[in-house]
């Protein structure tokens, strides 16, 4: 009889298990629709672009060619430009977030929390406000339409600052004043102690920050001027505006741009929401 009941109560507990799972497997169908659709419409003829069915009667890889090839694009060069100003963003953003989040967490110095703070505050100013105070002082420094002009006011974060201060919060102080002892100075403290226990704090900071950067639009579009400095943002607006209804083509450029962003956050999954839910735990 008690076998027979843990089976009964089993097969009711079952159903009630699965139901969340289902939910969550056709919603994430639901969201691919959209990704789907512009893979499928990428590999169709320009003729059958508007055509009601999805899936194209013959697949026209070499589309994926032809955007490297119409004249006056410049695509590769675009891929290029986005890739190394987002990598080397999110390096410098990193390296100097995490010294300034060990600054404010890990030293004892003179109005240290109220610095913080009013740091912290400037996170409250809306970007587009910043935009113009910026550019003119671009200009000024002669890096407008630079690398170095997308690169620099992009290469320090409050956001940064205070998430990487958080996991640094979180680390005893009995392991800085172990490898004092051991005659450590500050920056090897900060280098061999406190940055690898910080790596979940410093993923998640390198995954945002890639992506926001890799995906910016309006500071490209006020400080570029040249074809070849576009990033793939830029370049894509030129590329529907000059080209015409090319749909097929622009949605194959548009896919290869989206496959950055799907490697990086596919690799680092993992470690990012395990940065967010050790923040969070340690905020």
């Amino acid at each position: 009889m008690t076998n027979s009941l843990k089976s009964k109560k089993m097969s009711t507990k079952t159903p009630k298990i699965l139901m969340p799972h289902i939910l969550c497997v056709g919603l994430s169908l639901l969201f691919c629709l959209p990704f789907l659709w512009m893979v499928l419409t990428s590999l169709k003829s320009l003729e059958n672009v508007a055509s009601i069915d999805w899936w194209p009667e013959i697949f026209h890889w070499e589309n994926y060619k032809s955007v490297f090839t119409i004249e006056n694009l410049n695509y590769g060069r675009w891929y290029l430009n986005s890739l190394f100003i987002a990598f080397t963003v999110t390096f410098v953003q990193v390296f100097t977030s995490s010294l300034a989040a060990f600054a404010f967490s890990r030293l004892k110095w003179k109005w240290r929390d109220r610095i913080f703070l009013l740091y912290l505050s400037t996170m409250m100013v809306p970007g587009l406000i910043l935009m113009i105070p910026n550019f003119q002082m671009m200009i000024r420094l002669g890096l407008v339409d630079s690398y170095l002009g997308m690169i620099l006011p992009a290469s320090f974060s409050a956001f940064g600052t205070f998430l990487l201060r958080q996991f640094m919060m979180g680390i005893p102080t009995a392991l800085d004043e172990a490898a004092t002892i051991d005659g450590a100075s500050t920056w090897q403290v900060f280098w061999n102690v406190i940055l690898p226990l910080s790596r979940p704090g410093l993923i998640t900071l390198c995954i945002f920050t890639f992506m926001g950067n890799y995906n910016s639009f309006f500071w490209p579009l006020v400080m570029l001027k040249s074809d070849h400095q576009f990033t793939l943002p830029i370049g894509l607006l030129f590329f529907e505006s000059s080209q015409g209804q090319q749909t097929n083509l622009l949605m194959a450029a548009i896919t290869m741009a989206v496959v950055p962003m799907i490697v990086v956050f596919v690799t680092l999954q993992k470690h990012l929401v395990k940065g967010i839910q050790m923040g969070g735990v340690k905020g």
